[in-house]
């Protein structure tokens, strides 16, 4: 079977452009998060310093109650996989070509980044730069990758979780909440850490099937004081799991291995975000607001993928400009958090005029055989894993590279065949 990326044309009629702005705002929030976050410039002593000014402030674990929305992104990346699913099943797809080009769609985009970062750390130890120089940069640059790890985990899940939800909508729930659970508790009692991972296989899969519940109208279905009870709930057992439970009050600090207050902000973000969307619905019938939607979600990984690389770049310019750069936490730096906000934002669309390109899938030919597309799907998750689990440094980044051209190549090379379906997965 091959497969020919989407066509440009898209009824609207039958899509939920709500969910599309969702995504969009979720990723710019994110820029909006780590500019907030990550302070490089002069210090008192007019040296060069670090910093993490928002998580100095006072208000900052209250803040990520709110900040922190991965979890609805999380939530509609799960209405568009069950939608995904539905019409690739619906054109005779099966569930390796689903998983290969779900693969693709991120495996295309993140290359061209680690051969970035092979290079720089490359020529950055070459040139015999500052090593903790160079691996806070690495760090910091390469933070964004465990979305990676988790997002590949949960696509490879759908043609079962998709068929879990057809037949036991509520038993699947139950069963990968019950993991969660299990997996903290086994964490905590314990004191061993790695043990957290596990719930890479229950937690954002969980969050997941919340979208498919959304698909499903679960949510429409819902009175509006229904959800904003439900939302509230979630909200007031977080205080307890935090505050007396083992849980960090930080939403950032259950991040990276996920915890179960990640699932509860879940449920109530897709609460939330059905609440708004009368509100969500008007802005989007705007065709200025529909053409923005479409710029950048249309190139919306690489916006993800290069914010950092871009960010961190532009204040090296700025630190090169004699008064340019204000002091990280200063009333100036505070203010110049705007600024930068669209400098980067010009930078990235101006960059995506090249990169993103890297996001669409063009025409496949036939899917590979099942063992190569899950050989393929191991090349792409292994990097990202990598970087989550022990951070951007030059082997990482080299192997990477590598891994994720084998997954490239092996997922767009393909037996030949004869035939054709457009695919929308």
């Amino acid at each position: 079977m091959t497969t020919r990326s989407a066509p440009a044309a898209v009824d609207l009629a039958r899509r939920d452009l709500t969910l599309d702005l969702a995504r969009v705002v979720c990723v710019l929030f994110v820029i909006v998060v780590h500019l907030v976050q990550v302070g490089i410039g002069p210090g008192p002593d007019g040296g060069l310093v670090a910093s993490r000014p928002a998580e100095e402030q006072p208000w900052f674990n209250a803040a990520t109650w709110v900040g922190q929305i991965m979890p609805l992104f999380f939530v509609v990346g799960g209405f568009a996989a069950a939608t995904g699913w539905r019409s690739w099943t619906a054109k005779g797809g099966d569930a390796a070509g689903f998983v290969r080009t779900r693969t693709l769609r991120l495996a295309q985009p993140a290359l061209p980044l680690f051969i970035l970062f092979a290079i720089i750390l490359g020529v950055a130890t070459a040139a015999g730069l500052p090593q903790q120089l160079v691996a806070d940069a690495a760090v910091g640059a390469g933070s964004p990758l465990w979305f990676l790890a988790a997002y590949l985990l949960c696509q490879a899940a759908v043609p079962f979780l998709a068929a879990c939800h057809a037949r036991r909508p509520v038993l699947t729930l139950v069963v990968l909440a019950a993991g969660v659970v299990l997996v903290d508790v086994a964490r905590f009692s314990t004191g061993i850490q790695e043990i957290g991972l596990l719930n890479l296989l229950f937690v954002w899969p969980l969050v997941q099937q919340f979208g498919f519940w959304y698909q499903d109208g679960w949510f429409d279905r819902r009175h509006p004081l229904a959800l904003i009870g439900i939302a509230a709930a979630c909200y007031l057992a977080l205080w307890p799991l935090t505050a007396i439970g083992p849980y960090s009050m930080s939403m950032l600090g259950n991040l990276n291995p996920p915890t179960v207050p990640l699932v509860l902000l879940g449920i109530a973000q897709a609460c939330l975000l059905r609440l708004l969307k009368p509100v969500l619905s008007r802005l989007m019938a705007l065709r200025a607001m529909q053409g923005v939607v479409f710029v950048l979600g249309s190139r919306l990984m690489t916006i993800y993928l290069w914010h950092l690389p871009v960010m961190l770049a532009l204040t090296g310019v700025s630190l090169l400009i004699p008064g340019a750069a204000p002091t990280p936490a200063s009333p100036a730096w505070w203010w110049s958090r705007p600024i930068l906000f669209v400098a980067v934002l010009g930078v990235l669309l101006a960059l995506s005029l090249v990169i993103a390109k890297w996001e669409a899938l063009g025409t496949l030919g036939p899917t590979p055989s099942r063992g190569v597309v899950a050989i393929a799907w191991v090349c792409a998750f292994v990097p990202p894993f990598a970087v989550m689990e022990w951070f951007l440094d030059l082997p990482i980044a080299v192997v990477g590279a590598v891994l994720l051209g084998v997954a490239v190549l092996l997922l767009r090379r393909s037996p030949a065949a004869v035939g054709s379906v457009r695919s929308e997965a």
